[in-house]
Parts: C-alpha cells; sequence; structure tokens
C-alpha cells in the first residue's frame, strides 16, 4: 500500500557533473533534499523510483546514469566518438542520486514509464506498484511544461501557464483524478513530459485524497518544476 511519496523534477542540472563546484539553482536541489529526507522519514518498506523515459520497464539495480548525451567528454575514456554506455534514464538516474545523496539504503525499486502511455494504463501501474509492499513509497521525477518563457526549450505557449497551474493545484488538493483526467494530447504540445508519471502516482494513491505540501514551485529556464511531498492516510 502507498503510504507516501515525493515529486521532483529531473533535470539535467541536478547532476553536480554538469554543474561544476558551484550549483545552479541551489533552492531547487534544496527543496529535493527535504522532499527526499522527508520520504524516508516514512519508513517504507520500498521505494520505487518511477520516470518518464522512451518504454516502460523496471531496470536492474547495478544500472548507472549515463549522462554522455548532455556532456560528451563524459563518456567513457573521455572521446566524444566513444560509445556511451547502455544506462539508465535521466528521470529514473536522477531519482536513484537522491536517494544515494539522502542515505537511504533499503530496498528501491528503478521503474520508468514510457511517454506515450495512456492514462488508464499510467494509473494500472501505480497500482501495481503500490502493492510491492505493505508500506510502499513513490518517488516521482516529472517535469511540467517546457514553454512558459520565450527563452524556454519549446519557446512560449500561452497555455502553458494554465496548464502548470491546474497541475499545482491538483497536488495541492490531493485532487488525483484531475491529474488522471490531464489532456495527454495538450501536455505533450507543452513538453510536459512528466504527464505519465503523474498519472502513476495517482493510479498508486487509489482514490484516497492524499495531503500535500509543496516545497518548490517555479519555472527557472523556461520549465515548471514542481517539489511536493505526499502523505497518504
Amino acid at each position: 500500500m502507498l503510504i507516501a511519496a515525493a515529486l521532483c523534477p529531473a533535470p539535467p542540472l541536478l547532476a553536480r557533473e554538469l554543474t561544476g563546484a558551484d550549483p545552479v539553482l541551489p533552492e531547487l536541489r534544496l527543496a529535493c533534499r527535504e522532499a527526499v529526507d522527508e520520504l524516508i522519514r516514512t519508513a517504507p518498506e520500498i521505494v520505487v523510483v518511477v520516470g518518464v523515459a522512451a518504454d516502460s520497464q523496471t531496470f536492474d539495480l547495478g544500472a548507472r546514469l549515463d549522462l554522455s548525451a548532455y556532456a560528451p567528454a563524459l563518456r567513457r575514456g573521455g572521446s566524444s566518438g566513444a560509445q556511451p554506455e547502455t544506462g539508465l534514464p535521466l528521470t529514473v538516474g536522477l531519482g536513484s542520486r537522491l536517494l544515494d545523496d539522502a542515505g537511504y539504503h533499503g530496498r528501491r525499486e528503478l521503474q520508468s514509464v514510457g511517454d506515450g502511455t495512456p492514462a488508464a494504463a499510467c494509473a494500472a501501474l501505480g497500482a501495481r506498484l503500490a502493492r510491492r509492499g505493505e508500506r510502499v513509497a513513490l518517488l516521482v521525477m516529472a517535469d511540467g511544461s517546457a514553454r512558459r518563457t520565450r527563452r524556454a526549450p519549446g519557446y512560449l505557449d500561452e497555455r502553458a501557464g494554465p496548464f502548470d497551474a491546474e497541475v499545482g493545484r491538483a497536488f495541492r488538493a490531493g485532487d488525483m483524478a484531475a491529474l488522471l483526467a490531464l489532456d495527454s494530447a495538450l501536455a505533450a504540445e507543452l513538453l510536459a513530459t512528466g504527464r505519465p508519471a503523474w498519472q502513476v502516482l495517482a493510479g498508486a494513491v487509489d482514490g484516497r485524497a492524499p495531503s500535500c505540501v509543496v516545497r518548490y514551485d517555479d519555472d527557472p529556464f523556461g520549465v515548471a518544476y514542481l517539489v511536493a511531498s505526499l502523505t497518504v492516510g
């Protein structure tokens, strides 16, 4: 049964290899750390990291995050011509790192959800994950729209603000039905890649109304990032 969840975004800048000694957006990093710390304090039997990727699959715990797509110099041998190692998708890999950084040594599972997965299938996956144990926690790695400003990766789309506001409202209100009702086509147009992961979480909640504490809600670089802690009573 799901007892708690933490919601964090998954921008590459969370990886220190890409930002150097001076961390980018320290307030975002702090909010993520606090959310994961709170998740661990709920004493889960297992933590499942959920992130969006090309396909839905469970990853081996020995897999590692490959950042070479963002920094070719990180490829084996430092050669930009070398082939990168097969590893975790960014979302799942960053989530696993957050658990490591928080000193979590308990059971974990690394699960991706395909970026085109329909809401019903996302909810079904969430329900299955919630049955992994008596005390299950989810660490959900999900970005909002990437079209909040003219400098955003997808340029400005006036629909992005209302879309992200509705996502934020749904989390604050514990309205998981609203997350399941999100328009997947609109989410794709707005580059809101986290949509399937939010809906996995909604399915794991299984009709209950979680309490939510939002720790960060902003759009640096024109991308909506939301950090929150959810407790499921």
